[in-house]
């Protein structure tokens, strides 16, 4: 990298601006739809769901990628097959046929040079921003980006394969309990409690830091992970000093003040710094297991994560939330611990699987690409 030489350019010498004409919504998403919605968000590849709607944009020989850009939390993300849009995105079509990996590359060189302005909007900026990219005889050198890319991509997987390894995860098979757990899901017996009855809010020490002063990393005593009401990182952004802190652990977040009302399950410690608020379970001496409180955390997005809400019809805080119903499964009337148990454990072997299966996969592939390198 240091031998390198670079040059600098603007968003409008590699894309163009796609025109926009239909923009869905969260209610246009259909269950087992296949063609993707993009939207702002952070997770998920940028992906809130799928709709039955006709694909606005369309992946081909000649437009084989687009990128998707999320204006409110600066995402680049790269669509490799026919998909639509919701709000607050920009589709910016490739001027050239660009590997993924040369994308990967432009993409990353240009969100770091794109500031982050909260929940603002970024465009305004992405698009006049310069950012650096790699030349050779004065143009840019595509080969040497697919390459380092292509570099790192291999060891990454090689650490992933290592975890995998080392942490005992190659093994996904289901246990009969999880796999019966599976089976009856369509028999489970599900019953409506209040959120009052279930949770406690957390009372925290307030503390005397705004957002916009602090770290967005960790930084000398700055070190412990504050919540707010952004949806991104699960709405840990900023760091803190300890000392002062209420220090929380295995309990779950929700926004008090955002346009999405997303509740985690935080594993980790962290403390709360605005807008948002922490429960825990009321119920056990030991409270809920974590896999349990992964399965609550969906029941409750089923009642909080709406459309509905924003910022024009908020949901407010714990004074509201507190008094709506969730679905769980049910036993003599009482949460079933054990399907909540099984069933996210089942899961996440599942999605497991997947990611051995795709380390695997990408491993043989990396593979075919250094035999092809060196033919």
């Amino acid at each position: 990298m240091k031998n390198i030489e670079w040059g600098k350019y603007k968003f409008d010498k590699l894309f163009k601006i796609c025109k926009v004409s239909n923009k869905l919504s969260k209610s246009d998403l259909v269950s087992n739809a296949k063609i993707p919605v993009f939207s702002s968000e952070s997770t998920n590849n940028g992906i809130i769901g799928y709709t039955d709607k006709k694909a606005e944009f369309i992946i081909s020989s000649e437009i084989p990628y687009y990128i998707v850009f999320g204006d409110h939390t600066r995402t680049f993300n790269i669509a490799i097959q026919d998909f639509c849009v919701a709000d607050n995105v920009k589709v910016l079509q490739p001027l050239s046929s660009y590997s993924k990996n040369e994308l990967l590359f432009i993409i990353s060189s240009w969100k770091k040079c794109v500031p982050d302005k909260g929940y603002s909007r970024h465009w305004s900026v992405a698009k006049k921003v310069y950012f650096q990219l790699p030349t050779k005889d004065d143009k840019i050198d595509f080969d040497f980006m697919g390459r380092f890319v292509a570099e790192i991509e291999n060891k990454t997987n090689l650490k992933l394969e290592n975890y995998i390894s080392d942490n005992g995860l190659s093994d996904c098979h289901l246990t009969e309990l999880e796999k019966r757990t599976l089976n009856k899901y369509e028999n489970i017996e599900w019953r409506e409690f209040k959120m009052s009855f279930l949770f406690q809010r957390i009372k925290t020490i307030k503390l005397p830091y705004k957002a916009k002063d602090l770290p967005n990393q960790q930084s000398g005593n700055h070190s412990l992970p504050c919540l707010t009401s952004s949806f991104n990182n699960q709405g840990l952004n900023y760091y803190a000093p300890r000392e002062g802190a209420t220090v929380l652990k295995n309990v779950i977040s929700i926004p008090s003040n955002s346009d999405v009302y997303r509740a985690y399950f935080q594993s980790n410690e962290f403390t709360v710094l605005s807008d948002a608020y922490a429960i825990e379970w009321v119920f056990n001496e030991d409270g809920l297991k974590p896999n349990q409180y992964l399965f609550a955390v969906q029941c409750i997005n089923k009642v909080t994560d709406l459309p509905i809400y924003s910022y024009k019809n908020k949901l407010g805080g714990w004074n509201v939330a507190k008094d709506k119903y969730i679905q769980l499964p049910a036993k003599n009337s009482k949460p079933d611990y054990e399907i909540m148990e099984n069933l996210i454990s089942a899961i996440k072997k599942l999605v497991i699987k997947n990611v051995v299966l795709h380390v695997e996969n990408k491993k043989k592939e990396l593979n075919k690409q250094t035999e092809n390198a060196n033919a």
